[in-house]
């Protein structure tokens, strides 16, 4: 397939959409972009020979990568970082913002603390490095479609270490907590976690359930579920419990 091509009918690769996904069930629709000829095309024959996904399209800029989301309109992307035109933390930016609906997973070599951290808050639901075998990525696809994170283990070994820094730089500092909206004065909230992403540990930290946080909000439940998967992301929480434990020590809720 070339770059920018859209996989055709019947998918990308061997196994494309023919059967996929089984008697009943739809396969889920990707598209894939990374500016790496053989790695675009060993992707797109990789996962076009599972049955449950179909790759309907390839780029190789993000520019490309945008135009394809728009023509498709596919489940997931499957997203490098690192690409001309339009870089992939540009293009998840855009991708919130004009398909909000597409679930988005990094795939790179980067597993660096900005690179991590400037994807998830862009919007990112997964991230994954190249390491990751067919098994790997296909599970994280379905579960980002689904609202939920999937992270590489040195991925979330870069988080738990960044956050620690940042607790020992609190510590360091001036050791004041962030309030409910950012704190008094403007404080910078933490973690690199948004305001709405505060609002919400707030509500959890309150006790309301994903429903009525998401009635509060106006919110899809699937938004919310994203915005929690991010949290326990950023704040290195395992569970609910953690995460409104993390509130707590820094003043939210």
């Amino acid at each position: 397939m070339s770059a920018g091509d859209s996989a055709g009918p019947g998918g990308a690769g061997a196994g494309g959409g023919a059967g996929a996904g089984g008697a009943g069930s739809a396969a889920l629709r990707v598209v894939v972009a990374d500016d790496q000829a053989s790695v675009r095309e060993g992707l797109v024959l990789l996962l076009g020979g599972l049955p449950d996904i179909d790759v309907v399209g390839a780029a190789a800029d993000g520019e490309q990568a945008l135009q394809l989301v728009a023509e498709h309109k596919p489940d997931a992307i499957l997203l490098d970082l690192r690409m001309p035109v339009l870089d992939g933390i540009g293009v998840i930016r855009r991708l919130t913002v004009e398909h909000p609906d597409v679930a988005i997973v990094v795939l790179t070599t980067y597993a660096d603390d900005s690179s991590v951290l400037d994807a998830l808050r862009a919007g990112a639901h997964s991230y994954l490095t190249k390491d990751a075998d067919r098994t790997d990525i296909a599970r994280a696809l379905h579960a980002a479609a689904g609202g939920l994170a999937v992270l590489d283990p040195r991925v979330q070994a870069t988080l738990l270490a960044a956050t620690a820094d940042a607790r020992q730089a609190d510590s360091a500092g001036t050791g004041v907590g962030v309030g409910a909206a950012g704190g008094p004065g403007g404080a910078p909230l933490p973690d690199g976690l948004t305001q709405r992403e505060v609002e919400i540990l707030g509500l959890i930290a309150q006790g309301l359930t994903n429903p009525e946080i998401a009635a509060r909000l106006f919110l899809s439940n699937h938004t919310i579920k994203t915005h929690i998967n991010r949290i326990f992301a950023k704040t290195g929480s395992r569970d609910r419990a953690a995460a409104i434990g993390y509130a707590h020590r820094h003043h939210i809720g």
